[in-house]
């Protein structure tokens, strides 16, 4: 059975390949759901390729990734394959009759000369004579004999490797240990898996004799059984093995014997391989020594990653400390408290989707008594959209002193934020320039929906389609139209993104338009109230499904008339 098997918190989860053609996205609705913001709703799919699958990328925000790769055509999919959509990883698991040799894909793929490592290609005979030994490396039973020798082994290297944190410092360290360990040993190095492109790269490299050819050998087939088939490697009198044949200078080097161990993950997939060899011919390495060096290598293999896991942990921790900075911030962009205007009220609700956000509003009351409502949604989300919206609010802040007409002062933040645009990260933005001596709004609209006005009678009105204009940021010079009325004693008008309209449950059914035009209509005129309980709606519909975008309402209105 073919499937793709998801690799996360430590986690492996199956999921098979049982349609001709099976999408995978955020949504419910497809057939492999990856719960991640990173992930497009409809991010890839694989379509049945004979008795194997291809895969196609759907026009995903992120890209999808094939053993480091972006694709951007169909790829056929071999066994072992990574496959990467946003921060999720899969794995293609299949049939073993795919005969592609992926086993070995996650061998060394560079050139024979890696600085002081080289990779051999290998000659046609198996060599079978001088591998004397082969161990599988997942096996538990490694103590049944010689326990007390491989206990003090784990021991030691335990002891050498406790309180190490930092991998660049833990990797000299265990070869170190292993010198301690096999007194034999002449040369060692450790080969570690490129996160990016997935090939061995060697990261740590020992020599007992400082003299010596510094170069160390190793034999592409040996790595590929190491690393393909999971198996520690012991081979005697490597000099004159067959898988040698490609060197020149391996007589020179006059490898003895040898030992090549993968280390293995948390879910026992190899992120890297030990290989120690030794030139005396008198103290050639033992199959007892190679499962003493699998035992040291399990313990070096778990260390590794938990030094990798605390180093992932920390910059973790200090990227959510930089975004609860940014987030603070952005928030100190936004009003910190409402205009105190007799028969007119005032009401904001803000709420990202992530740490930081795109959405944009802003109450600003000017010199010549009037009050600007600016109020906008940056195309996107996260830290990018975060950037655009702050340079708005400087924008938006700045053109407020020195214009007073709402067609001018939109025009002039839109030639603003076209120089040095970011393509695509255009703002859909609402200028509302509310009169509250005359009762009177001025409404200019770049690409946002138009505000919903609720009369006293519960009826509902927007303003028509023919006064949107382009959002901002995208054709500089633009003529925006001002649209002009009253607004008459008991007038609530709702500004709102599109993260209150397009709000999901996890049916993956909007909450829609008709149903806010409604929901306004039924409620009361007052601003607050209204502004509570469109949100409380809001979150009723979605019950309990996290917010795919920033959910943002500004209401405001004139006070109903009261008689005596």
């Amino acid at each position: 059975m073919n499937k793709l098997v998801l690799l996360q918190d430590g986690q492996a989860t199956a999921f098979d390949l049982t349609k001709d053609e099976m999408i995978i996205g955020r949504l419910p609705e497809c057939d492999i759901q990856l719960p991640s913001n990173m992930v497009s709703r409809k991010h890839a799919k694989v379509v049945r390729d004979g008795s194997g699958y291809r895969l196609e990328d759907m026009g995903s925000g992120n890209g999808t990734f094939l053993n480091g790769q972006r694709i951007e055509s169909a790829q056929s999919l071999k066994i072992n394959d990574r496959v990467k959509f946003g921060p999720m990883l899969m794995r293609y698991d299949g049939d073993q009759s795919e005969d592609d040799s992926s086993a070995s894909s996650m061998a060394v793929q560079h050139a024979a000369q890696v600085g002081t490592l080289e990779v051999d290609e290998d000659g046609d005979g198996d060599g079978s004579s001088t591998i004397v030994g082969s161990l599988d490396s997942s096996s538990l039973n490694f103590l049944d004999s010689r326990p007390q020798e491989k206990l003090k082994a784990v021991l030691d290297i335990s002891r050498a490797l406790a309180g190490t944190l930092e991998v660049e410092k833990l990797l000299p360290k265990i070869l170190d240990t292993l010198f301690t360990i096999f007194p034999a040993a002449d040369r060692g190095c450790i080969l570690l898996k490129d996160a990016k492109t997935e090939e061995m790269k060697p990261s740590a490299m020992k020599h007992r004799r400082e003299s010596e050819d510094a170069t160390v050998k190793l034999s592409r087939t040996i790595l590929n059984a190491v690393l393909g088939e999971k198996k520690a490697i012991l081979s005697a009198d490597a000099a004159s093995d067959s898988r040698f044949d490609a060197s020149e200078s391996i007589s020179a080097l006059t490898i003895r014997s040898m030992m090549c161990v993968p280390m293995l993950d948390l879910q026992g997939e190899p992120v890297g391989a030990i290989n120690i060899d030794t030139q005396n011919p008198m103290m050639q390495f033992k199959p007892d020594d190679l499962e003493i060096m699998v035992a040291v290598a399990g313990q070096a293999a778990l260390a590794y990653e938990s030094a990798r896991l605390l180093t992932s942990f920390v910059e973790k921790q200090k990227q959510e400390g930089e975004m609860n900075i940014a987030r603070g911030v952005q928030h100190a962009l936004l009003p910190e408290s409402l205009p105190n205007i007799p028969e007119y009220n005032f009401f904001t609700s803000y709420e990202s989707a992530q740490a930081v956000g795109g959405d944009y509003y802003d109450i600003i009351p000017t010199k010549d008594g009037k009050i600007w409502i600016a109020f906008g949604d940056v195309a996107g989300k996260g830290v990018p959209a975060s950037l655009v919206m702050s340079r708005i609010a400087s924008v938006v802040g700045i053109t407020s002193e020195f214009v007073t007409d709402a067609g001018e002062a939109v025009s002039a933040i839109n030639d603003h934020m076209c120089v040095k645009a970011v393509e695509g990260r255009f703002v859909t933005f609402v200028l509302t320039i509310l009169d509250t001596v005359n009762h009177t709004v001025s409404v200019v609209n770049a690409g946002h929906m138009s505000p919903i006005i609720r009369k006293p009678d519960g009826t509902i009105e927007e303003f028509d389609d023919d006064s949107v204009g382009v959002p901002i940021g995208v054709i500089e010079g633009y003529p925006f139209e001002t649209r002009e009325r009253s607004i008459e004693p008991g007038e609530t008008f709702v500004l709102y993104t599109d993260g209150v309209s397009e709000a999901m449950n996890y049916e993956s059914e909007l909450y829609g338009m008709e149903r806010l035009r409604d929901f306004i209509s039924q409620s009361s005129g007052d601003v607050e109230i209204l502004g509570k309980a469109v949100r409380e709606d809001v979150r009723k519909h979605a019950n309990g499904r996290p917010q795919n975008d920033d959910i943002t309402l500004l209401v405001f209105g004139r006070s109903a008339a009261t008689t005596d």
